[in-house]
């Protein structure tokens, strides 16, 4: 019979788990509670918290509520949510991840900072209209500069000064390789800063999951279709194992996969629940 391995070190991160523990937590007192946005990129945890009473709401239906509870999900969001909570009379139960805070604020200090007669470009390396980037971007008042790879960083104004941000999921390699470009080729009579914003919790995972990964001869990759994250690491373990495959239920696996498998993995991105893994083993157990 083949060997079914759990990765322990898939799961939700740190802040996931919090913004999960808020909503539990008021549900348990009150039984309705509001998520501007998916509280994570998973539908099947979505469900689960749906069932408990969270319902899910978009910046369009927000703008509209008036003296309700509305959950912050750990992406952040930008200062004209807050506003919009005042003047709505909209309690806010913020579960911003620490990472995402810290973030919002050094790159609204740049922006407000003085010396702003310097003719500069804030650049943020992250997915264009990732709830994420975009709370980023509005600490700018919308001037933040996004792209999305290095071929794009090609297309910024060299002779102009450059602070860089990266969104705190995307890929640390990526990242190192857009610093370099940007050091060759701005010119020597402006100034270029960088700050690694990437959160070492989801950093981390890559080499992990690439071991995990290559000591198994089958892995399934557990993700909700909307997780970047997931993306990003489906793709690190499709590199050192083709015989890597992406599902988000155990619905979608291909029983002619199992047939002769000695060991198969499973793993998944920081926005997915434990318990899910844990219910695609079983499943997988019940078909071999």
């Amino acid at each position: 019979m083949a060997k079914v391995e759990i990765d322990e070190g898939s799961g939700f991160c740190f802040g996931v788990v919090t913004a999960i523990n808020k909503a539990e937590e008021e549900l348990s007192k009150s039984g309705t509670l509001y998520c501007l946005g998916d509280i994570v990129h998973n539908s099947r945890e979505v469900e689960r918290l749906k069932a408990m009473g969270l319902i899910t709401i978009n910046h369009e239906e927000f703008n509209r509520l008036h003296n309700a509870k509305v959950l912050l999900r750990a992406h952040g969001e930008p200062p004209e949510t807050y506003i919009t909570a005042r003047r709505n009379n909209i309690e806010i139960i913020d579960a911003t991840c620490p990472v995402v805070l810290r973030l919002q604020k050094k790159i609204k200090q740049e922006y407000i900072q003085e010396d702003n007669n310097e003719d500069k470009q804030i650049v943020i390396y992250g997915k264009n209209g990732h709830a994420e980037v975009l709370g980023l971007v509005g600490q700018t008042t919308g001037k933040a500069i996004v792209i999305e790879k290095l071929e794009e960083a090609k297309s910024l104004d060299f002779s102009k000064s450059i602070r860089l941000y990266s969104q705190t999921t995307k890929s640390l390699d990526e990242f190192q390789k857009i610093v370099e470009y940007i050091k060759e080729h701005i010119s020597s009579d402006v100034t270029f800063e960088y700050y690694d914003t990437i959160c070492r919790q989801v950093a981390n995972r890559i080499p992990n999951i690439r071991k995990f990964a290559a000591s198994h001869d089958l892995v399934f990759f557990v993700s909700g279709k909307k997780s970047s994250n997931g993306k990003i690491l489906f793709n690190e373990c499709k590199k050192v194992n083709p015989n890597s495959h992406l599902i988000d239920s155990a619905e979608e696996i291909d029983n002619r996969l199992l047939i002769g498998t000695e060991s198969i993995g499973i793993c998944g991105a920081t926005s997915t629940p434990k318990w899910l893994m844990e219910e695609i083993s079983k499943a997988i157990k019940s078909r071999i």
